[in-house]
């Protein structure tokens, strides 16, 4: 009887490849379902593979657009913000609390679609894994189909036949190593699939709940914006004359540092706060002290601290990846003035530094334009933006909310090339109208000071 242990043994490892079985059906229905890309001179296990990342991109992009809050939340919010002392330094404060909200809100978003991705990618590799041994399973499965329809005879009924059931029992133990080693691999990649599955599904839940607090922190900035905008004490028809005014001026400009020249010179705005700034900077330079958070006051209505002492605690104006720095080659033989940083679709901007408000509206190939003013000669460039919230001559605050990204890239000269379909922001620093570069002046992200 001892002869009989490799049909034991053979069954055993059917059985455990009855579940494959099923799995390289499911993958037979999906490779008919991609037949119509052989056409185009891709095979059909990866036709499916393709056809099922696509609309796995398309899914997560769903997945974060289109979220609407309530009707009751968004009353719920607004009662929130009328209760609010409706004095500058509170409303500044919610509304720079807001955006930090947001903006990590907006970096964790990043970082689960990432993950979403990846995660796609690893069941991609697995399901290509079992669709390449397809035609193994399928011979195995056969084998043992047929050994288990016609078993060898068992020695004590017809002796005749011990020939024949050493013969198949020799055959049994030179496949057998061979069988469990693939049938192991199986098992393991089949496990790595369900793995798989389940923590997709849950970063997709993470994904619904960020998404939908996001969507409720821009509703609840939305308001906060609004009451500011009220308080702003500037009339409707001055601010649309120096808008007009501050559009020829650009029209004219054959150079940012000529469009900053002209605003100053000849836009009320621009001009005071240039002035501002000037006077600011004196009055810094006299209190000077570094035993204090220039950023603490949300009340201020000028910097705290002169510019060129700013160095190394101005937080980003977006989150996101520097696609291209300050001084690397670009598309058109020369060097880059500024910084790109690709972001998400809808994506807040807030403002890198304290400053006023010189230019706001389109400006050549930079698109959308912002420009600040922070003193002592210095000037802030953001453009790339759908949307501009600032107004000429309006004072912000390092980390208040002046701008909303688009859902695609702008095709402008500051970003041409990058290769990314994401929106971008350009950033640029000037002194006296000359470019500089910005990266001394950024705070170090967590990350970065965990990296060291």
């Amino acid at each position: 009887m001892r002869k009989t242990r490799p049909l034991l043994s053979a069954a055993v490892f059917a059985l455990c490849l009855l579940p494959m079985h099923a799995v390289a059906t499911e993958n037979a229905d999906e490779a008919s379902e991609a037949n119509a890309t052989e056409t185009a001179g891709v095979s059909p296990e990866m036709g499916a593979v393709l056809n099922r990342k696509k609309q796995r991109e398309q899914e997560l992009a769903a997945l974060s657009q289109d979220i609407d809050v309530s009707s009751d939340r968004q009353a719920a919010i607004a009662r929130e913000i009328r209760s609010l002392d409706r004095d500058r330094e509170t409303l500044n404060a919610k509304i720079i609390s807001t955006s930090d909200t947001i903006k990590g809100l907006e970096t964790e978003l990043s970082a689960t679609e990432r993950r979403l991705r990846s995660l796609g990618e690893n069941e991609d590799a697995v399901r290509l894994s079992l669709i390449a041994r397809r035609d193994v399973l399928s011979e195995v499965l056969a084998a043992l189909q047929r050994i288990g329809k016609r078993p060898p005879p068992a020695l004590a009924v017809r002796p005749s036949d011990a020939l024949s059931a050493v013969r198949s029992a020799i055959l049994l133990n030179a496949v057998m190593p061979e069988l469990k080693v693939e049938t192991e691999a199986l098992a393991a990649d089949l496990e790595e699939l369900h793995r798989l599955k389940a923590v997709i599904a849950e970063e997709k839940n993470r994904l619904r709940g960020d998404a939908m607090r996001l969507a409720e922190e821009k509703s609840r900035l939305e308001l906060l914006l609004s009451a500011k905008r009220q308080e702003y004490s500037k009339s409707v028809r001055s601010l649309e004359q120096e808008k007009r005014r501050a559009e020829e001026l650009a029209e004219r400009a054959g150079s940012l540092k000529d469009l900053i020249a002209g605003l100053e010179a000849e836009i009320d705005s621009a001009r005071e706060a240039a002035e501002k700034s000037r006077r600011a900077a004196e009055e810094a330079r006299r209190n000077a002290s570094r035993n204090f958070d220039p950023f603490s006051d949300p009340g201020r209505l000028a910097p705290a601290i002169p510019f060129q002492e700013a160095k190394g605690q101005l937080p980003q104006p977006v989150s996101g990846t520097v696609l291209k720095g300050f001084g690397e080659e670009d598309e058109f033989g020369g060097e880059t003035e500024g910084q790109s940083i690709a972001t998400r679709p809808g994506s807040n901007v807030t403002s890198p530094a304290d400053g006023w408000v010189v230019y706001s509206g389109p400006f050549r190939s930079f698109g959308q334009l912002l420009i600040l003013n922070t003193g002592d000669g210095y000037h802030v460039l953001l453009a790339g933006m759908d949307r501009i919230d600032a107004e000429l001559g309006q004072f912000v605050l390092a980390g208040e909310p002046v701008g909303v990204m688009g859902a695609t890239q702008w095709a402008s000269a500051s970003t041409f090339g990058l290769g990314s379909t994401q929106p971008i922001l350009y950033v640029e620093f000037r002194k006296d109208g000359r470019a500089i570069d910005p990266t001394p002046w950024w705070a170090r992200t967590e990350e970065e000071k965990a990296r060291g």
